[in-house]
């Protein structure tokens, strides 16, 4: 589980920077959840959280450390 934070805080720091950039932006969320969906198995729960990644001026928010946090805390919703 540490990874999954460690590497959801890593990106959501890098989002940050690749403002301009919105393809590098949005390749980064990508690759970000496919990583996330290895790390923590089948958690569906991902894919709002990837779509709240793509929307333009919402990335501000640290949505991939909410949704891994989420997990930790809830589990898998079923």
């Amino acid at each position: 589980m540490f990874i999954a934070f460690f590497l959801a805080a890593l990106a959501d720091g890098f989002s940050l920077l690749l403002t301009p950039a919105p393809p590098l932006q949005w390749t980064l969320d990508f690759v970000t959840a496919i990583l996330l969906f290895i790390i923590l198995g089948r958690q569906w729960i991902l894919l709002p959280g990837l779509i709240m990644e793509a929307i333009p001026g919402i990335y501000v928010f640290p949505f991939w450390v909410l949704v891994v946090g989420a997990i930790a805390i809830w589990g898998t919703p079923r």
